[in-house]
C-alpha cells in the first residue's frame, strides 16, 4: 500500500445504502460492514458521522459500542481519526436559548470524551447551512463554550475543526481567536467551489490552520456532483494544500453512486485523489 493511499479515508455511510434518501446519515443497519468493505478498498481511515437524532444510542457514545468500534477497527486495519458532527449543524448549541443549550453542550462534552477514548483526533463542527453563524451573539456563545473546553480538548488529544462558509480573510480572522493547539479548520473543496471561492486565496489566508480536508465536488451555487464534473478544481486545490506543507488526511465526502455501486464509485474517487496528491509532489 502506498504512503499516499494511507492518507485517504472516507466519510462513514459512503459504503452503505442511502438512509432515507439522504446523501449523508449514520448507517444504522450497515455501520459494522463498512469496516471490511473499507479494508477491501485499501482504505485505512474512516470519518465517523453522528446525527442529533438518537445521538446517545450511537455506538460512539456508549461503552459497549466503543469496544465494538475498537475491535472492528483493529481487525480490519481501519482507524477513525475524525468525526463529523452533523448533530451540531442539526441542533447548533450557539443558536438556542440557555435552557436548551445546556443539554446540547452536554452532548458536545459526551462526544469529546468519546472521541478521546477511541482515538479520534479531529471533531468537525460545521458552521454551514443550519449551523451558519448569523449574528454576533451566536459567535460569542460558540467561542465562550468552546474556549472553556480548550484544556479538556488538549488533555484528550482532540481538536475541534471548523467547517465554515466565511470568505477566506474572514475565516482567517475567525480562527485566530482560537488557540492552535486545540482548534483548526476543516477545508471542504466542494463547499468552496459552491461558494465561488478561489482556492489559492483560501490556502494563502489560513493554510497553517488546516487540519482536515474533505474531498468533494459541487457546482457553483449547487449540489454535490461526481468528482471532476463540478466547479472544484481539485488538481489545483490539492496541489496548493500539499505545497503549503499539509501532511494530513483527505476524506472522500463524495457524491453517491446513482447505480447503487457505492464501493465502485469510492474506488474511482480514491484513485483520482491518489493521483492528485502524487502529481502535487512532482
Amino acid at each position: 500500500m502506498t504512503a499516499t493511499l494511507q492518507r485517504i479515508g472516507f466519510m462513514q455511510g459512503r459504503l452503505s445504502a442511502l438512509v432515507d434518501g439522504k446523501i449523508q446519515a449514520f448507517p444504522w443497519n450497515e455501520w459494522r460492514e463498512e469496516f471490511p468493505r473499507a479494508k477491501a478498498l485499501g482504505l485505512t481511515r474512516m470519518e465517523w458521522t453522528i446525527d442529533q437524532e438518537r445521538l446517545r444510542e450511537n455506538p460512539l457514545t456508549t461503552e459497549p459500542g466503543q469496544q465494538e468500534i475498537l475491535t472492528l477497527s483493529r481487525e480490519n486495519g481501519v482507524r477513525i481519526p475524525s468525526l463529523t458532527g452533523d448533530c451540531f449543524m442539526q441542533a447548533p448549541f450557539w443558536k438556542v436559548d440557555a435552557v436548551v443549550r445546556d443539554a446540547l453542550v452536554a452532548d458536545l462534552d459526551l462526544l469529546i470524551a468519546a472521541s478521546g477514548r477511541i482515538g479520534i483526533e479531529f471533531v468537525v463542527i460545521p458552521l454551514v447551512d443550519n449551523g451558519k453563524i448569523e449574528r454576533g451573539s451566536e459567535s460569542d456563545t460558540l467561542k465562550r463554550v468552546l474556549l472553556a473546553r480548550a484544556e479538556s480538548l488538549a488533555r484528550r488529544n482532540v481538536r475541534i475543526v471548523f467547517e465554515s462558509d466565511l470568505p477566506p480573510r474572514e475565516l482567517a480572522r475567525f480562527i485566530e481567536e482560537f488557540p492552535a493547539d486545540a482548534f483548526g479548520i476543516n477545508y471542504d473543496s466542494g463547499n468552496s467551489a459552491s461558494l465561488g471561492y478561489d482556492s489559492s486565496e483560501e490556502i494563502d489566508a489560513y493554510a497553517p490552520r488546516i487540519l482536515n480536508v474533505h474531498v468533494k465536488d459541487r457546482v457553483r451555487g449547487g449540489t454535490t456532483v461526481p468528482l471532476g464534473t463540478g466547479d472544484a478544481d481539485l488538481a489545483k486545490t490539492i496541489r496548493l494544500i500539499e505545497r503549503s506543507g499539509y501532511k494530513g488526511q483527505y476524506i472522500l465526502q463524495t457524491a453517491r453512486a446513482g447505480d447503487g455501486d457505492h464501493a465502485g464509485a469510492l474506488a474511482k474517487y480514491r484513485d483520482m485523489t491518489v493521483r492528485w496528491i502524487e502529481d502535487a509532489a512532482r
